[in-house]
């Protein structure tokens, strides 16, 4: 028998997507528990806060057994050691992605022999982004399609339409 291994899936998730949880439902058809763990990147400019962004995350996988959410402060690399988990995922969409995400693996298996596990976008959801779906929010465009109904509540509340 294999044994169980603890995965992390971390981001901002501001909002959390349709393609963000495509990734942390196929992560979870492969580990045996996933960690999500919503993060602050200081080079990014937030819709909600990280309060918000913990209950929206932790709504949209309420219903995915072996699947919790924790916040993160401080290096990726650290959470997954206090937290026992063996493996980060991230899925990536582009090249572009590939290329920052392979760097960032290599450093974390470095710094901590933490192994790092890419996962392709889906197709119907390789060219979506949160910004992007700010950006639409933000004017009044329509990202129904690309997050849960919650979620998209909550982007035109914050928005105020």
């Amino acid at each position: 028998m294999i044994e169980p291994v603890r995965a992390v899936c971390p981001g901002s998730f501001d909002p959390i997507t349709r393609g963000h949880l495509d990734i942390i439902e196929r992560a979870h058809t492969v580990f045996s528990e996933v960690i999500v763990a919503v993060g602050r990147n200081t080079s990014k400019n937030y819709l909600f806060e990280g309060d918000e962004r913990l209950e929206l995350v932790r709504e949209s996988v309420a219903d995915i057994d072996g699947v919790t959410v924790e916040p993160i402060d401080g290096l990726l690399s650290e959470f997954c050691k206090e937290h026992d988990a063996s493996v980060i995922v991230k899925g990536v969409r582009f090249g572009s992605d590939f290329d920052y995400e392979l760097q960032m693996g290599q450093l974390n298996r470095i710094l901590s022999g933490i192994e790092t596990v890419l996962l392709p976008a889906g197709r119907e959801y390789g060219t979506i982004s949160s910004s992007m779906l700010r950006e639409v929010a933000a004017n009044h465009g329509d990202i129904s399609p690309f997050v849960t109904p919650a979620v998209n509540a909550a982007v035109r509340s914050k928005l105020g339409y």
